[in-house]
């Protein structure tokens, strides 16, 4: 469907470096990463603002590396979403038509199917000052695809909303993908997007696409500690280890655990927060790992408690809120922590490479 092939663009001092990704229609890809990591960058070359120094781009079998914008079939929908403030919301969808000089009954239709799909018939006639957040998304994302683009990119489209609104808008863009069956690129820094939306992922960090994968995939084996870092990981540990036969025995100074796969030499762990449990007692299970630690601070995340723990190194872990009431936690409490021998992921040093960055 898309395959972005060895692309490098540079951009004053930012730089797009050798980026390669290939989509399959009608996938629905998330990609990630921190501010400046060129996620808009990459979605404005595929879209044709941008031409790229070197590699090419492939779309339906095509080479549109040097296509204007309005030949390719791509839709492109800003987090800033430019609806023109002297239009009523229909003049705004129906702006880009206007220009194609598209059927007049074609787009009657095309307007009444997708104002339905999306929920604003009564807004039709209003103007952009009057809409909340969640209605001008909802305006913004008609009139993307009142175009029948064959791509669909959106540039963080949810970035802006609040939190319930933005549940309300990803149910939305969901159906979208499913009735209309077009593939979407939605870049973001939300986390819950991915989770919610993502076929697949893509993490970016400085001008490189590092990791792709299904999400679950990339959340369980991320290839570096950068990755497990915008994966949400909160426990990266650095340490050696030593092959023993039956795994590795890592030392991480204060404490040794152990991991299933025969490692020697300096490696990075990561252990997700939700795979630690806490109790009062010591937990009785096949896991290999309790220990002994001392409750550091609680930190509100939403519905739970991150709970910051000295088990010899920091360790965090996340409970509910009841789960903390329960168990009365506070600084200073002498708690347990179990987790399995198979929830740490080992990422060995230096082993990023060409291969692993695709």
């Amino acid at each position: 469907m898309l395959f972005v092939d060895n692309v490098s663009l540079t951009l004053g001092d930012f730089h797009l470096n050798s980026l390669s990704l290939h989509l399959e229609s009608p996938e629905y890809w998330v990609i990630i990463g921190p501010s400046g990591a060129g996620k808009t960058i990459l979605l404005e070359t595929i879209a044709g603002i941008h031409r790229p120094d070197k590699g090419r781009i492939y779309f339906e079998g095509n080479d549109i590396t040097h296509y204007q914008p309005k030949d390719r079939h791509i839709a492109m929908m800003y987090q800033d979403l430019m609806l023109f403030p002297h239009m009523t919301v229909r003049e705004n969808i129906l702006f880009s038509m206007k220009i194609r000089k598209t059927d007049d009954d074609d787009i009657k239709e095309k307007v009444s199917d997708l104002v339905n799909i999306l929920g604003i018939s009564n807004l039709i006639d209003r103007n952009p000052d009057t809409l909340s957040g969640g209605e001008a998304q909802r305006v913004a994302l008609t009139r993307a695809l009142i175009q029948k683009p064959r791509l669909l990119l959106l540039d963080e489209p949810l970035s802006a909303l609040d939190s319930m609104t933005r549940e309300r808008l990803r149910q939305e863009i969901r159906k979208i993908h499913q009735h209309l069956k077009i593939p979407i690129i939605h870049i973001t820094h939300h986390f819950e997007d991915v989770y919610a939306l993502a076929e697949k992922v893509a993490i970016m960090q400085d001008g490189m696409i590092v990791q792709t994968g299904k999400p679950e995939d990339v959340f369980s084996h991320p290839c570096t500690p950068y990755v497990a870092q915008i994966c949400g990981t909160e426990n990266i540990f650095r340490g050696e280890a030593t092959a023993d036969g039956t795994g590795s025995v890592l030392n991480l100074g204060a404490l040794c655990i152990r991991i299933t796969a025969p490692y020697s030499g300096p490696v990075v762990v990561a252990l997700r927060s939700e795979d630690i449990i806490i109790s009062l007692e010591r937990f009785r299970s096949s896991a290999r790992h309790t220990l002994q630690a001392t409750v550091v601070e609680l930190i509100p995340s939403g519905p739970f408690i991150r709970v910051v723990l000295n088990t010899g190194i920091r360790m965090i872990a996340m409970v509910t809120r009841t789960s903390c009431e329960e168990f009365a936690l506070k600084p200073g409490c002498q708690v347990f922590v179990t987790f399995k021998e198979s929830a740490i992921h080992v990422i060995p040093t230096g082993e990023l490479d060409d291969e692993r960055r695709q």
